[in-house]
């Protein structure tokens, strides 16, 4: 009698422990799907803006046809972009064009000067500070996320329930470089 009362006392250990350690699991992927969410909030902002960024520096630079098309082809294959890879390379080419396009606007100190183009060109930057700190929260969630399933003995549980890692939101390469612009 004793022993399975033992027996029964245990497993309710145990079972508590494990629902404890699943709602951690819980409350660390919830926070990785926030902090994405965040992410795509901001992306949506900056895909919003970008449009009227690219009438105004047409206005100016009319016949910079080409860096214009590339920056709108950047913006349309990074709001269809169907996978969070797909999505980081694309937006990765976004920001490359965009700083192609600013860039451009050294050389037409009219556009420099305009107001509009000043506000738009001040959004957008306080926009990339944003999704910049947005992604570093997001990495630090998925990191804390990723830790807690291979944690012992929380990596029973999640391996039980099925958790998987996420993915870091990583920068490519090439969009840390400085654009070329050529006239």
């Amino acid at each position: 009698m004793w022993i399975a009362i033992a027996v029964v006392v245990v497993l309710f250990v145990i079972i508590i422990f494990g629902v404890g350690i699943y709602n951690s699991l819980i409350r660390n992927k919830v926070n990785v799907e926030e902090a994405l969410s965040s992410i795509d909030v901001f992306l949506k902002k900056r895909y919003d803006l970008v449009p009227n960024l690219v009438e105004t520096v047409k206005g100016y630079a009319s016949h910079e046809k080409e860096t214009l098309e590339k920056v709108v082809a950047a913006r349309a294959t990074a709001m269809n972009a169907g996978s969070m890879e797909a999505e980081q390379v694309a937006n990765n080419q976004l920001s490359a064009t965009l700083k192609t396009l600013f860039a451009l606007s050294e050389s037409y100190p009219d556009l420099k000067a305009n107001t509009n183009f000043l506000d738009l060109q001040s959004q957008l930057s306080k926009l990339e500070d944003d999704i910049s700190m947005s992604r570093k929260y997001y990495n630090g969630a998925v990191r804390e996320y990723n830790t807690s399933i291979q944690k012992i003995p929380a990596n029973i549980v999640a391996a039980l329930a099925g958790f998987k890692q996420a993915e870091f939101f990583e920068t490519e390469e090439e969009s840390k470089t400085v654009p070329e612009v050529k006239f």
